[in-house]
Order: structure tokens, then sequence, then C-alpha cells
């Protein structure tokens, strides 16, 4: 599976063959004890992941339901009439086909699957930067790219990549595709990056966003479930990240919802409750999270800096 799609996760391989995670994970140590294979944070790659970058085609099967939840939740905090940026990458035109009902909104994107999934909204604005076509992820890239972002000015930027670690922030495998990502985040006022947890402690060879240029990462539930994820995402915390948790089989609310913050002593992995994110007093909380007073949390009135969802 991983020959055939450049990379695999736990949950899919446990599923495809029947076992558990547990069962899973012991066998793929095996595997990269003999070199066949590389170990990421719920899941497997090819040798040599620092400068492979899985086909377009193999990305789409990988996460999938990670990156859906991913997508509903980051809508939420589009509002009508933004400005924003939008990378490219699988998640990202997960979040341009949610994105194609907001009114008044303007999206800059060097990527066509992003301009695809918003060719057909009649209230959406979709300018295109210029550049050389990279076949394997559909993205415009080159000099002709990063030119066509000189003095632009947006909201929001929402950017993917191939792995994000707290050392170093976010990268990718390509030298052009990490070029143009910092063009498109030097162009925004927030940062928001989406990466679903087997990007979570993966570190490729180019990186496209430090640390402490990131305002967000928005990701899935699994990565507070597991020991290394979640200590990533604690790192990640302590470098004054905002971590938004996305819950898996829930339906997002509509865009505009502020989000909803996480208690710094919280453990991850441990009971989260909901509290209304700045400047909302009593706001209500995304599905699956808990509303103010249950399960402990901070006192009424204390806005924690970091977000997340429960599961």
């Amino acid at each position: 599976m991983v020959r055939a799609n450049g990379a695999v996760s736990l949950r899919e391989l446990a599923r495809v063959v029947q076992t558990s995670e547990v069962t899973v994970r012991r066998d793929v140590r095996a595997l990269e004890a003999e070199g066949l294979l590389d170990r990421r944070h719920g899941g497997a790659v090819l040798p040599g992941g620092f400068s492979r970058e899985p086909g377009y085609p193999q990305k789409t099967h990988l996460a999938a339901a990670e990156k859906s939840a991913i997508a509903d939740l980051a809508a939420t905090l589009v509002e009508e009439g933004d400005a924003v940026v939008i990378g490219a990458g699988t998640t990202t035109q997960e979040l341009a086909r949610r994105l194609a009902r907001v009114p008044g909104l303007t999206v800059v994107t060097n990527s066509l699957l992003v301009a695809q999934a918003l060719a057909h909204a009649n209230r959406v604005e979709v300018v295109m930067t210029g550049g050389t076509l990279r076949g394997s992820n559909y993205a415009l890239v080159g000099s002709g790219a990063e030119q066509s972002l000189n003095g632009l000015r947006v909201t929001k930027a929402f950017i993917s990549g191939s792995g994000l670690t707290a050392e170093r922030g976010l990268s990718t495998t390509n030298m052009l595709s990490a070029s143009v990502d910092r063009a498109l985040v030097q162009s925004a006022a927030e940062v928001i990056v989406l990466a679903d947890h087997t990007k979570l402690g993966a570190d490729t060879m180019f990186q496209t966003v430090p640390t402490d240029a990131i305002t967000r990462l928005v990701t899935d539930e699994h990565a507070a479930g597991h020991d290394p994820t979640a200590r990533e995402l604690d790192a990640l915390a302590d470098c004054g990240v905002q971590i938004v948790l996305a819950p898996l089989g829930l339906a997002a609310e509509p865009p505009g919802h502020p989000g909803l913050d996480r208690h710094p002593q919280q453990a991850p992995g441990g009971p989260r409750r909901a509290v209304p994110g700045p400047g909302q007093p009593g706001g209500a909380p995304l599905p699956g999270q808990r509303r103010p007073g249950t399960h402990g949390g901070p006192p009424p009135g204390h806005l924690p800096t970091r977000l997340a969802g429960a599961r």
C-alpha cells in the first residue's frame, strides 16, 4: 500500500487488514527496521520521505475523513466579505468547496484545484496568480506566481504542507512550492495552517512557514489522542500557536463562528470544555464541544489563548 500510494495511515491499514492499530503499529515498526518504509506519526511513508511527495491521486485517499473535518471547521473561520489566500493541497481544496456559498468572498490562489472548486460560485471572486504549472499538485509556482503576490494584503491565509513541527514550523518537499507558499503567507494578517494528524511531527526539506508566523493550526481530533502528536500540539501551543481540533463525523456551524478556547493547563486527550472565543461571552460551542460549566476548565470570564475543539 505504501508503494502504491506513497503514504498510508495506521487507521486505514488496520481497516484493510481487519486488525487493531496496536498490531499494525508493531508490524510497521518491524518493516521500518528492515528499511522498507519510514514511520510517521499516525502512518508510514516510503523511505526518503524528506524529499518524496505523493502524487495528487494518492493524497486524496490519505486521511480523507480527517481532511473533510478540518475543512468543515476551517470554513467557520471565514466571514462574509473576507479576502483570503488559499494555497495548494487536497485539504485546501476541500476548504474551497465549502466556501462556495460565502457571499462577497475574494479568494486569491495559486491552485487550479481551489479555483475549480470555486469556478461556479457566483458570489465569490477568484483571483489566480501567474506562474508555471506544477502538474503533481496542480499548482502555479515560480517567479511569475511570486511576483503576482507583491503588494497584496488579505485578512487570512489558509495553507497546508507536507509536515509540521514546533521546531521548524510548516515544511514541504518541493523548493518551488515552498517559495510560493512563503509569498502567500506574507500577504496575510493571519496565517492558518490546515494539517491532519499524519503530518504532525513530520519534517521535510523546505521550510514554508516558521512556527512563530503561524496564528492557528486546524487539525483533527486524532492528533490529541496519541502521545507523539499530542506532545507536538503542546509544543506548538507553547510557541503561541492557537490549536483547533476538528471533531470527526460532525458538521461544523455556518461561517462566521468564532471558535473556542482550550485551557492552557489541560493535557492533550484529557477532559476539555468549550468556552466562548475572545469577545464572545456565552457563545455556543462547535459540534462535539462541551458548554461552559462542565468537566472543569477555566473559571467564568477567563479566556485562554489556545483554541481547540473537544472529542
